[in-house]
């Protein structure tokens, strides 16, 4: 019965973060969603004072910030399976992540003032071209991993079934051989690729550039902890988010985060 509870609270977990990721391309993007034309996007929405809205968006991603990067400390989850069973540890770390996502696209304030505007027709869709490029590549990069581990499904029916999951391996497939992080490069490209930046989208791609730093950062020296040398000698082999010639990689003693990425 345990086994049964726990799977369907990860599928529950799962179809909410599903909706919240869908919803992200929308709201980023300022996609209208035929059916759910009065869903907000980034620049869309009822215009307020400059400093209010600054004030609520700032402390939306901070909000989703520190949820998202404390909840996957180590010692966070070393003090939080005290409470929540392992088994459904990393699928309460994707609700509660999706939640308040949702939340942020929710009470969003727009501040719809342009910083730019292409107005060349093959630019603007060479633009929206690498946008949706870099979603491509987020959403392929969590199956080079393991997309169903990284969303907790992989746990609960481990749980279910009555095992327990392997040991993290490290490895490098396809895009990990070019970069170390080709899931935030997605990110950086669908939030940076558009051919109208406003104030708003602006701010909000420059707050979750530098939460994506702090966060390589941070998982960087977590992973360094767990693989020692051998991450080192991938990290100095491969680019972190821009693909850039280095040493030859012998990929017999790369590796990568794999579910570990947070």
């Amino acid at each position: 019965m345990g086994g049964i509870v726990a799977l369907l609270y990860g599928g529950i977990s799962y179809l909410i973060f599903a909706v919240s990721f869908l919803y992200a391309i929308a709201f980023v993007g300022n996609l209208a969603i035929p059916g759910l034309a009065e869903l907000k996007t980034i620049d869309s929405g009822e215009v307020g004072p400059l400093a209010s809205a600054l004030v609520v968006n700032i402390h939306l991603l901070a909000l989703f910030a520190i949820q998202h990067s404390v909840m996957a400390r180590p010692a966070f989850k070393r003090w939080w399976t005290r409470f929540v069973p392992p088994s459904v540890e990393r699928a309460t770390y994707v609700l509660l992540a999706s939640l308040v996502l949702l939340l942020l696209y929710w009470q969003w304030r727009p501040i719809p003032l342009p910083v730019w505007s292409v107005t060349n027709p093959a630019a603007a869709l060479a633009l929206q071209a690498i946008a949706w490029f870099g979603w491509a590549l987020l959403f392929a990069s969590t199956f080079l991993i393991n997309h169903f581990e990284l969303f907790g499904l992989r746990q609960v029916f481990a749980r279910l079934r009555g095992t327990t999951l392997p040991e993290p391996v490290f490895r490098t497939p396809l895009f990990y051989k070019v970069v170390r992080h080709p899931l935030y490069l997605g990110f950086l490209l669908a939030f940076w690729a558009t051919p109208e930046m406003s104030i708003g989208h602006l701010l909000f791609a420059v707050a979750t550039t530098g939460y994506i730093l702090i966060g390589i950062t941070l998982e960087e020296r977590d992973l360094v902890e767990l693989f020692g040398d051998q991450y080192r000698r991938y990290r100095a082999q491969v680019s972190m988010l821009i693909p850039l010639p280095r040493s030859k990689v012998d990929p017999a003693s790369l590796a990568v985060d794999g579910p570990l990425k947070r």
